[in-house]
């Protein structure tokens, strides 16, 4: 999927969700870490797919999350970053609700192994602690579309 944003070429894109689930009254974050990385689960939109289609698969294969526990509760409009590696590629996240607690990292079959580490369940705060720019400012834009902001 190639996408021309500022005259740039972006040859890749990848889509995901940034989870939100409430613990009383106040919603925490999903994020899964490769090395030391934290991110929301994503991952590579395949050629056909929509972006939709590819976040909500994604989730599945990164933390087990099935399309019956997903709430598009604040709409299905999505986020997208500003292109990184080296201008080429870019994320595209939605936001849900989910109320899946416990997460499962399966293996992938590819690599033999998860392809995460580690997943957390963390406030906004510290979600912007653990993230870098380009992933704080997409939590930033689902902490808001949760707010009503």
């Amino acid at each position: 999927m190639e996408k021309n944003i500022s005259n740039r070429q972006i040859n890749e894109t990848s889509a995901g969700i940034i989870f939100a689930r409430n613990v009383d009254g106040e919603y925490v974050f999903l994020l899964l870490r490769s090395y030391n990385f934290w991110n929301a689960p994503k991952g590579h939109v395949e050629s056909g797919e929509t972006t939709l289609d590819a976040a909500i698969r994604e989730v599945k294969e990164e933390a087990a999350i099935d399309k019956v526990d997903i709430n598009f509760k604040w709409d299905k409009e999505s986020y997208t970053t500003e292109p990184f590696k080296k201008g080429h590629k870019i994320d595209i996240f939605f936001v849900a609700e989910t109320t899946k607690k416990d997460i499962t990292m399966p293996i992938n079959p590819e690599l033999g192994h998860p392809e995460h580490e580690e997943y957390r369940w963390v406030t906004y705060e510290e979600g912007l602690k653990l993230t870098n720019e380009r992933i704080g400012k997409a939590l930033t834009w689902a902490y808001n579309k949760i707010k009503g902001t």
